[in-house]
């Protein structure tokens, strides 16, 4: 979202979908935190204790999601392989120069592997509540098409901007 005068507002809706076409339903979603990994370094030459991250590397990532019902687009994320989701969606930002209120496009896309799938309650005229909790092994956000960040730790890729920070380590591995 470059630009100096634009001021990101609120999402105006999204979309999840599986396998890049199958619309899962109507979600609230929660996005894996960006964790990083990090080990402490003390002793000589250091005044006291510093916490440093791994480059490239972190913790658990989790992604949750609410369903309106429990529909078979939701169990059929209980299989226990790698599902590929894609969330679209809309962002209102206010163009400070202008006035004018204008939408930016929202993508994430995750891989990620069943953890936890609720059914939800059965309720007259109510949501069910269903939900399904997920671990990834891969994110990638893309702002206004342009990719902000994308982690794949299979394959010791991680992007900030235009910088993979892993490009070193892979060619350290001999991956690259």
């Amino acid at each position: 979202m470059s630009g100096a005068n634009l001021i990101p507002e609120k999402v105006i809706a999204f979309r999840v979908y599986k396998d890049s076409n199958d619309l899962l339903g109507v979600a609230d979603v929660t996005l894996p935190s960006l964790d990083y990994m990090t080990s402490t370094t003390k002793g000589a030459g250091i005044a006291g204790e510093l916490e440093t991250p791994t480059i490239g590397h972190f913790g658990s990532q989790t992604i949750k999601m609410s369903f309106r019902t429990c529909a078979k687009s939701l169990t059929c994320l209980s299989a226990p392989k790698a599902h590929h989701l894609d969330i679209r969606g809309a962002i209102q930002v206010a163009n400070a120069s202008s006035g004018a209120l204008e939408t930016r496009p929202l993508k994430v896309v995750v891989r990620a592997y069943p953890k936890k799938i609720d059914p939800g309650k059965l309720e007259v005229a109510s949501a069910a509540g269903a939900s399904a909790e997920m671990e990834c092994s891969y994110i990638k956000i893309t702002l206004n098409g342009e990719t902000v960040t994308e982690i794949d730790k299979l394959n010791y890729i991680h992007k900030v901007d235009d910088t993979d920070e892993l490009t070193a380590v892979r060619e350290a591995l001999g991956l690259a």
